[in-house]
């Protein structure tokens, strides 16, 4: 028992380290989760009751709520197959690596890669955790404006809903490079947000719950949009948008 109890306070530690080090943005719930799935196996033997090593499940890439060609003509179903199946794919391949060299550090002590990880966390974590949102933000159908308690909160944040079209439109079109337009909940102040990323993990604000995401890496939309972004853009907006998922997620962050 001495032993275990050496085990999780140098994970602990090593758990403080690690968060203090590390700037992850979108990425962190998911990473503060990952770590302490490794500490609770610390604390509790790390075995099953058959007596061998227990393992946190991998991530898992979800499945479409939707067929491949569902959100034609707007998104075509060429691009939702290399952007699901390899690109969200290789996230998950990432981020399940990653989270195996963190088991590896916390069991050995050795953090000499602890810079390169840190990275790799972040954008492998956060570019699932955004596919993972987009899938669903999505729907045969979808378009036209919210209603209920994500409107009012839409009106609160930003004087109405032509504003906050605008407003989002023009942060997600003018992302430098690969990136995403975000509208969140910020908890510090119970408020809608509308922010860029850079790739997946950069410009964020801590304490976000993304409920809205729209991705502009150009595997996004280059097959059927080619260099015109602000055409996908106005696409998803106006074809694509379920705002009733943003409405669930937005109350979700809420509670």
């Amino acid at each position: 028992m001495p032993e275990l109890l050496g085990m999780a306070n140098k994970a602990e530690m090593s758990r403080r380290q690690f968060l203090y080090f590390c700037g992850l943005g979108i990425s962190s719930l998911a990473l503060e989760n990952a770590i302490a799935s490794q500490i609770r196996g610390f604390r509790h033997g790390g075995l099953t009751a058959n007596g061998k090593e227990s393992r946190k499940m991998p991530h898992e890439l979800p499945p479409l709520p939707y067929d491949y060609a569902a959100l034609e003509p707007y998104y075509d179903q060429q691009t939702l197959r290399l952007h699901h199946d390899l690109h969200h794919a290789a996230y998950v391949k990432g981020l399940n690596a990653a989270e195996e060299r963190l088991a590896a550090m916390l069991k050995s002590g050795d953090y000499a890669a602890m810079k390169p990880l840190c990275k790799e966390l972040a954008f492998h974590g956060s570019g699932h955790i955004l596919h993972s949102i987009f899938w669903t933000n999505m729907k045969p159908g979808g378009g036209g404006e919210p209603q209920g308690e994500l409107a009012r909160a839409i009106n609160q944040a930003f004087g109405g809903y032509s504003a906050f079209k605008a407003a989002f439109l023009a942060a997600t079109n003018a992302v430098e490079g690969s990136g995403w337009g975000i509208l969140a909940w910020r908890t510090l102040d119970d408020s809608l947000v509308i922010l860029q990323a850079e790739k997946h993990e950069n410009l964020t604000q801590w304490g976000v719950q993304p409920i809205l995401v729209l991705d502009v890496w150009e595997h996004a939309y280059y097959l059927k949009y080619q260099n015109r972004r602000p055409e996908w853009t106005q696409a998803f907006m106006e074809h694509l948008v379920n705002w009733e998922n943003a409405a669930q997620r937005l109350a979700a962050a809420r509670r």
